[in-house]
């Protein structure tokens, strides 16, 4: 088989490391990628590196778990990406050295597409090399597919090829990112195998091979508690370095998370409403925390548990939810009422069985539980019934 030709060999060497030049540093823009987000953190970090970079890394290892662990460079200081056990960023990391593919595998929630996303921030400055996981993703999305007016005019050719995340990534020597490979069908994601293994593309209508450039490697997520997924093949996981990601242990990580993560996220949304307070935060993840487990959070207690998940990522997402409604049909502050409401969206999924389960906990668990929760309790009450 014919070698990729100069004309492309000299493309991927002039793309090599540069960031995606669509990516506008926007105010208008409702959420930036991490390399922009966090653009100068990142530069303060490579100017300060004086570390060994491994091939196509823009920092080096010890540089990028700073930036995703939390640290100072200089006098500046770098906020935490990821709260939780640094051995595990540390693996992660030293995987995406080697020539083996990363998988990010957890429960939904557990921050995987986070980290994923900071690891090619830090490495790379690019993290939009995406490939989203769904059930109707094709090999074609994987590998590449063609622009069919040209192909049909001209025949197969470089200009007609419309190439996908990771073949830009194997050309340009960087990270590519596939989301919830899980959910798409076993053929598809068994396309992965020879790519992950031979670091070649092959071409076959244009009579080459795209070889993977120094630098190259791929993040994968996947979820372990999801409905809709299909499971992994075994010559496929054998490709990966499997880094599985846990809930919160401790209580006060996951309580530093959702505070860290609502902060973050409040600022970026402008959300006219002051933060809960942290009584509130406690209460809420303490609910996640005792329903997701199925016992109160002394072991006194079993308590039937909901279908959904409640993970931290919910528990962000519902005291956001909640400072829009104080911000926008309140008096700025969050209120018991607020937290309800978002509360009885979180659990209640299934009708039937989540109302009973909801309400049962109420009465067994919050009522008992003093003054301080009985207005949350007295909300919750009101809402549900």
């Amino acid at each position: 088989m014919a070698k990729k030709s100069a004309a492309s060999k000299s493309t991927g060497s002039e793309s090599k490391n540069k960031q995606n030049t669509n990516t506008v540093d926007d105010s208008s823009v409702l959420r930036q990628p991490a390399e922009v987000a966090f653009a100068e953190e990142i530069e303060a970090l490579i100017a300060a590196d004086k570390n060994p970079r491994p091939a196509g890394w823009r920092m080096s290892p010890r540089s990028v778990l700073t930036y995703i662990t939390g640290g100072k460079v200089g006098s500046r200081t770098i906020l935490p990406k990821y709260v939780g056990n640094d051995r595990v960023v540390q693996i992660a990391i030293s995987t995406l050295v080697t020539d083996r593919a990363l998988l990010l595998i957890g429960e939904p929630g557990t921050a995987k597409s986070w980290l994923s996303e900071h690891l090619a921030a830090a490495i790379n400055g690019d993290s939009t090399k995406v490939v989203q996981g769904t059930a109707g993703t094709t090999e074609e999305q994987i590998r590449y597919t063609w622009n069919y007016a040209m192909l049909i005019a001209h025949g197969p050719s470089h200009e007609a090829l419309i190439k996908s995340p990771i073949y830009r990534a194997m050309e340009q020597g960087s990270l590519a990112r596939f989301e919830e490979i899980t959910r798409c069908a076993s053929e598809v994601q068994d396309a992965m195998i020879s790519l992950l293994s031979e670091k070649r593309l092959s071409i076959p209508e244009l009579s080459t091979e795209l070889a993977a450039a120094k630098g190259f490697s791929v993040i994968a997520t996947a979820n372990t508690r999801d409905r809709g997924v299909n499971d992994m093949s075994a010559a496929l996981k054998r490709r990966f370095n499997i880094v599985v990601l846990p809930t919160p242990a401790k209580m006060e990580t996951e309580i530093e998370i959702v505070t860290n993560r609502v902060k973050e996220l409040s600022a970026d949304l402008a959300l006219q409403s002051e933060m809960p307070g942290e009584d509130a935060i406690e209460q809420i993840v303490t609910i996640f925390r005792e329903l997701r487990e199925g016992q109160t959070l002394d072991g006194k207690n079993k308590v039937k548990t909901p279908s959904g998940v409640l993970s931290t990522a919910e528990a962000i997402s519902l005291l956001t939810g909640s400072m829009a409604l104080a911000g926008n049909f309140g008096d700025g502050s969050v209120s018991p009422a607020d937290l309800a409401a978002g509360l009885q969206g979180a659990i209640v999924r299934d009708e039937e069985k989540d109302k009973l389960v909801w309400a049962e906990y109420l009465k067994n668990v919050v009522k008992k539980r003093g003054s301080a929760w009985r207005p949350l309790y007295t909300a919750c009450e009101d809402h549900n019934g």
